[in-house]
């Protein structure tokens, strides 16, 4: 009987350790990346589509799963996809940025890994080079929570995705050359809403049944545009913001800024007919709007042909970026693993101050961040890092902590890439000194949007920040003539971008890249470059370097 006692808690040891052990799920997608024509504003147009889908399929995940992703480029230039707000843990080697990867020439294929690891939250993905974005080959992307880990709301009857944008006829080919000609791209030429202008009586674009609560993820994937989104005769509950669960108030409408994504539940608790979802551009001396149709299953009527009204002004919009609070209740995944609860009570080693420039550089347009214009070198920098030739190519920290408003208007055009210290914790500052508004991201990270105020900063505005629960995310906005404070800690090691994620300002040059690089080439740091990592520039036919070690 012991002997049998014996076996079975060996078995019981052995079925717990492969629990313990066993690696997390992994999901494959194939990807045909072609282009298509089709009228999304009544004009036939060529348009990027994925499998034949415009927008993209929608990828939907679960927390720690491990995602491949396979893309054919069936384009005529080269492209890179990039997971906008996922944190590639120690894997910017799966960015998809110009700077970390070479792009996947045409006809050919390249396999994205990586791992949705301790996150949750609404995302999406598109190409980044060559202004592809402006022609789609945008999705959605979610990460839900696992089933073990309770999420601060009941489930919904269902999850919808909702990618709102600006959209031009133009070709991005054609957008492309005006930019490249030294001159603005212009105001877009409508509103989309799941890649349609108006709401469709035969086909809506989502269905729900009285007195059901649906969970809506909208993302604004636009260009330059920032856009109120609202539901006729429904409020939305927001509960997650970008990886974040927040307190959960409730809007009439929410402003979406180029680049952000918000998920909210609403309740079909309305008479049983049509509505009509509304997206409309803010911030602009144009009135823009998307319309897409939301019906009830017992629909008995159509929608009102009546829209509600948007918010006027920006300050109605600062004030709104006052009211999100991060969940402090609510539990895992965070979305900042390498922040703390406490964050207000770090102390900061260091603060950068970032101001954005439009100039005329040789008589044309172009974008800087402490002017600095950056130009993408044709050898990414991460591998010129990984190689050890960056000499040869570029020169670090251009940008400086802070430039004086008198040297802004002396734009360099030059790779920005600016050093930062394994593991500080520091502030970064977004000054706006322009008449529009201004978006961020960066890629990575998530940190804390402490916040956001008229006028120019100086120290003694840090007595103004919100040091409790500010929500973490990885956009934040800039009102005209105004500063945002941002605070994180750099502990993932790679080379990250930080970036305008209006796609005019990207491509001429308001961009720079952090460098995080571990004291040690070490796994427990940072992952090697990949077996069937693509290789171009200088380092093509280069003997690669001593792999990282294993050792902590």
């Amino acid at each position: 009987m012991a002997q049998v006692r014996s076996v079975v808690a060996l078995l019981w040891c052995l079925s717990t350790a492969a629990l313990v052990w066993a690696e997390d799920p992994y999901f494959y997608f194939t990807w045909n990346v072609t282009y298509g024509t089709i009228s999304p504003l009544g004009v036939p147009q060529q348009v990027i589509m994925i499998n034949d889908q415009f927008p993209g399929p929608n990828i939907n995940s679960t927390s720690n799963n491990n995602l491949v992703v396979n893309v054919f480029n069936n384009l005529d230039e080269p492209l890179l996809f990039t997971w906008h707000g996922i944190q590639q843990r120690k894997n910017s080697w799966q960015e998809g940025m110009p700077g970390t990867n070479c792009p996947i020439p045409p006809g050919t294929n390249f396999t994205y890994r990586f791992q949705v690891k301790d996150q949750i939250g609404s995302y999406f993905y598109y190409p980044t080079m060559a202004l592809h974005r402006a022609a789609g080959g945008f999705g959605g992307l979610r990460v839900n929570s696992r089933l073990l880990i309770p999420v601060p709301y009941l489930d919904p009857e269902d999850d919808y995705t909702v990618l709102i944008g600006d959209w031009y006829t133009k070709s991005h080919t054609a957008l492309r050359k005006v930019l490249d000609s030294g001159r603005s791209i212009g105001k877009p030429n409508g509103v989309l809403i799941n890649g349609k202008n108006k709401a469709d009586n035969e086909a809506p674009l989502f269905t729900m049944k009285p007195d059901k609560v649906y969970k809506y993820r909208i993302c604004n994937v636009g260009m330059k545009t920032s856009l109120n989104f609202r539901i006729q005769g429904h409020n939305m509950k927001l509960v997650e913001l970008e990886g974040s669960h927040t307190v959960q108030n409730v809007y009439e409408s929410l402003d979406v800024h180029v680049g952000q994504c918000y998920a909210v539940l609403v309740k079909a608790d309305k008479e049983p007919k049509d509505y009509l979802m509304v997206a409309s551009t803010r911030f602009t001396q144009y009135t823009l709007t998307g319309t897409g149709l939301m019906r009830y299953t017992n629909s008995k009527g159509p929608a009102s042909t009546e829209l509600p009204k948007a918010p006027v002004g920006w300050a109605w919009s600062l004030n709104q970026f006052r009211t999100f609070r991060w969940n402090l209740t609510a539990s895992a995944a965070r979305p900042n693993p390498q922040g703390s609860y406490h964050y207000g009570r770090i102390n900061i080693t260091r603060t950068i101050k970032l101001a954005n420039t439009v100039t005329n550089v040789d008589g044309k347009l172009r974008y800087a961040i402490n002017g600095i214009s950056h130009v993408d070198p044709p050898t990414p920098p991460k591998l010129l890092e990984y190689y050890g030739v960056t000499e040869k190519v570029f020169e670090y920290n251009l940008v400086k902590d802070e430039v004086v408003d008198s040297e802004q208007a002396k734009v360099t055009l030059a790779p920005s890439i600016v050093n930062a210290t394994f593991r500080n914790y520091i502030e970064i500052i977004l000054e706006n000194h322009e008449k529009g508004i201004q978006t961020w991201h960066l890629d990575g990270y998530s940190f804390f949007a402490v916040a956001i105020e008229t006028g120019k900063w100086t120290p003694e505005k840090r007595k103004n920040y919100n040091l409790l629960d500010a929500v973490s995310r990885s956009t934040i906005q800039v009102y005209p003539y105004s500063w945002a404070a941002i605070m994180l800690t750099f502990d993932n090691a790679g080379l990250w971008n930080l970036r305008s994620t209006m796609g005019e300002r990207f491509y001429l040059g308001q961009q720079l890249y952090i460098s995080v690089l571990s004291p040690a080439r070490s796994l427990r740091d940072e992952y090697n470059l990949p077996d069937d990592a693509l290789l171009c520039g200088i380092v093509k036919d280069m003997p690669k370097p001593p792999p990282y070690s294993s050792g902590a």
